[in-house]
């Protein structure tokens, strides 16, 4: 078998994780960024990878070969399994981008009941929330304290907009996601800006990714062709 990839819904072209989202390595590994720090999924490991986080995968073959599993729990199916099983969630602490998951016997059977049910790389309609509940109920019996994470329904908190900014200019997304990330409106953002940058934000991300640019091809020897994705210029349009 070669690369595969299955999901149940199609990751963000942004990079950025717009909502919680089950991952499974059976062949190969994942490697992913967020801004701050590398992770990675080898075969047979599982994590969870919060929403409203930047993320920029690298996908390594294993003999030839990457095979994963992706589950994406949206807010909406997740607002209906909390009234369902009526689950009070815990108080979750950790701040890190992918949360490891623990296998306990339960995971890699489920992930395997899950490739019948697929069509070209799609779960079947009709199974998707039933195959989602069953995934979500192993995961709150091995790690209970999950549900602080996933229950969560509160926007981001108002964060620190130069510290923010200087660390994730490189990630593409919009600035409507930039505001948001940073708890603020869209009109807001651009007014705290200015203020701090003394530019708007769609010339500064341009002028901090050619400067970046630069200094890797002058110090790297990297080619224009071999850094332009990693520095957000997909879209230039802000």
């Amino acid at each position: 078998m070669g690369a595969t990839n299955h999901v149940i819904d199609v990751i963000s072209p942004e990079q950025l994780v717009a909502h919680h989202t089950f991952a499974h390595v059976i062949q190969g590994a994942m490697h992913l960024y967020d801004g701050s720090r590398n992770f990675t999924l080898k075969s047979g490991e599982s994590g969870l990878v919060r929403k409203n986080r930047f993320a920029r995968y690298k996908k390594e073959k294993e003999d030839g070969q990457l095979e994963k599993v992706f589950v994406f729990f949206d807010e909406g199916f997740l607002r209906r399994f909390q009234e369902k099983y009526g689950v009070t969630p815990s108080k979750w602490d950790s701040d890190e981008t992918v949360i490891p998951l623990e296998e306990r016997g339960l995971v890699a059977p489920f992930v395997q009941s899950l490739l019948p049910y697929y069509d070209h790389g799609k779960i079947h309609e009709a199974f998707a929330d039933l195959k989602r509940e069953e995934l979500l109920l192993i995961l709150l019996q091995n790690q209970p304290e999950l549900s602080g994470l996933l229950f969560d329904f509160q926007p981001p908190e108002k964060v620190n907009l130069e510290e923010f900014m200087n660390r994730n200019y490189t990630f593409n997304v919009s600035l409507e996601r930039f505001a948001y990330l940073t708890g603020r409106s869209l009109s807001a953002f651009k007014r705290d800006f200015f203020l701090v940058f003394h530019e708007t934000p769609g010339r500064w991300l341009v002028q901090k990714r050619l400067e970046e640019a630069h200094f890797l091809m002058s110090q790297g020897h990297k080619a224009p062709s071999d850094i332009y994705l990693d520095l957000g210029f997909e879209n230039l349009s802000h």
